[in-house]
This record gives structure tokens, C-alpha cells and sequence, in this order.
């Protein structure tokens, strides 16, 4: 079947993917189901229990931290309604309770949650590796349809992430820290020069000088009248006496 695919250039600047459950339902499971297009066709098609979570992103259309996937499901027995979560290095376990889906007061559909597990049952070791399974509120009716063949239902849409562990959050939350500071020194300094910048005015006149706490001691060194179009306080001091100067100190 033909992959649903779209070009990342065509998606406008900015662009983020943040579905609700009730959304990836409506728009995006459900015309998948019905061989309608979806709203942006970013999730492509793509058996996931071929591959294990981590060869995903590199199948994936779109997303950095999560990714989307239109998958079938098959039979874990002939004649059994329960899916085949296999993969090549392990198999996904549902974990918690399914979630219902509604869109206003229907019943839409249904969210699982499974986690990654390498090696095989029961000695399965558990990795960070999370999925999302959702599936239409009628796919009993697929099961049907597929009696007699290992295919369980066409598709079900999956979100696949991989759970940071301590360690990942301490480091991240570290370099977040780092971050933070050195955007507050550099806002710091440039503060500073602005505040230097404000003690020295390009022009000024004897009022002006007496304004500034800091001039004070100068102040006898001006006459009344005198107007200073530029101010340079370390010439002043090198013009002055050496009685001047100790009066500055």
C-alpha cells in the first residue's frame, strides 16, 4: 500500500504536533480507517513490530522527541483475538488500564499504553521505551471482517517516545541551570554598561554635575559659570594639584 507521506517544506514555519487523543481519533485514525485524507499527512505507514522502538524515528515522517505511526496488527494465534506485540529484540506490554476516548459524549475509541521489554518473556528486561496505542471504538467489526487470516485489524495509530530516566533529567535540568545563568550575566553586563553609560552624559553644566553624588568633591574645582561640553572625569584629576587630588581621595 502507498505510503501517506508529505514533505517536511511543506508545512508552514513553526509547525507543531501536539494532537489530543480526541483528535488523533477523529482526524487522523479515523479517515486512515476510511481511506480519507488527514488533515496533514505526516504519520506514515508502517508495520512497527518489524522493528524494534528504536529504529522507529528513522521511519518516521515528522517529530523530535515523539513519533506518530499507522500500524496494522496481526494475530498472536490463528484463531485468537489477541495481537502479535513481538518484535525483533523483544515485545511491547500493556501497562495501567485502557483509556476511553470520547468526542462530546460518543464513545470514539481507545487508548492503550505499552512498554518496551528486550529479550523474551518472562525474562523480558524493561527499557524506557513508552507507546500509545490508539484503536476505533469499532474495531471488533475489523476482527470480523479478518476472521479466518492472521491480520487482527487494518490500523491503529501509535505514538512512540522514549521516557527519560534520573540521570537524563538531573544532566537536562543542569544544562537548563547553565543556561539560565549565563543569559542572566549577559543581561547583567549589558545592564551595567547602560547604567555607566546613564552616569556620564555627553553634555552637561555645573547643576547637572552637582546632581551626581559621586562629583561632589570636584565641585570646587568649577567655577559657577563654567559649561562643560564634554566631560572627562580621569583629565580632570590629571589637571588638578596634588592638594586637589588628595581632596578627591
Amino acid at each position: 500500500m502507498e505510503r501517506n507521506t508529505s514533505s517536511k517544506s511543506d508545512l508552514p514555519p513553526g509547525f507543531r504536533f501536539h494532537p489530543t487523543d480526541e483528535e488523533l481519533i477523529m482526524f487522523y485514525l479515523k479517515n486512515q480507517a476510511k481511506s480519507k485524507p488527514c488533515p496533514v499527512s505526516i504519520i506514515p505507514e508502517v508495520d512497527i513490530y518489524k522493528f524494534d522502538p528504536w529504529q522507529l524515528p528513522d521511519k518516521a515522517e515528522f517529530g523530535e522527541n515523539e513519533w506518530y505511526f499507522f500500524s496494522p496488527r496481526d494475530r498472536k494465534y490463528p484463531n485468537g483475538v489477541r495481537p502479535n506485540r513481538a518484535t525483533v529484540s523483544g515485545y511491547w506490554k500493556a501497562t495501567g488500564t485502557d483509556k476511553a476516548i470520547h468526542s462530546g459524549s460518543k464513545y470514539v475509541g481507545v487508548k492503550k499504553a505499552l512498554v518496551f521489554y528486550n529479550g523474551r518473556p518472562p525474562k523480558g528486561v524493561k527499557t524506557n521505551w513508552i507507546m500509545h496505542e490508539y484503536r476505533l471504538s469499532d474495531s471488533h467489526k475489523q476482527i470480523k471482517k479478518h476472521n479466518g487470516s492472521m491480520r487482527l485489524d487494518d490500523w491503529v495509530l501509535c505514538r512512540i517516545y522514549k521516557k527519560k530516566n534520573s540521570a537524563e533529567k538531573i544532566l537536562d535540568h543542569k544544562v537548563e541551570e547553565s543556561n539560565t545563568q549565563i543569559d542572566r550575566v549577559g543581561y547583567s553586563n549589558d545592564d551595567s554598561e547602560s547604567q555607566e553609560l546613564l552616569k556620564f552624559p555627553k553634555t552637561g553644566s555645573y547643576s547637572r554635575l552637582l546632581e551626581l553624588d559621586y562629583m561632589g568633591p570636584v565641585s570646587h574645582l568649577l567655577n559657577e559659570n563654567t559649561y562643560i561640553s564634554s566631560f572627562d572625569f580621569p583629565n580632570t584629576i590629571a589637571n588638578t594639584g596634588i592638594e586637589d587630588v588628595e581632596k578627591l581621595q
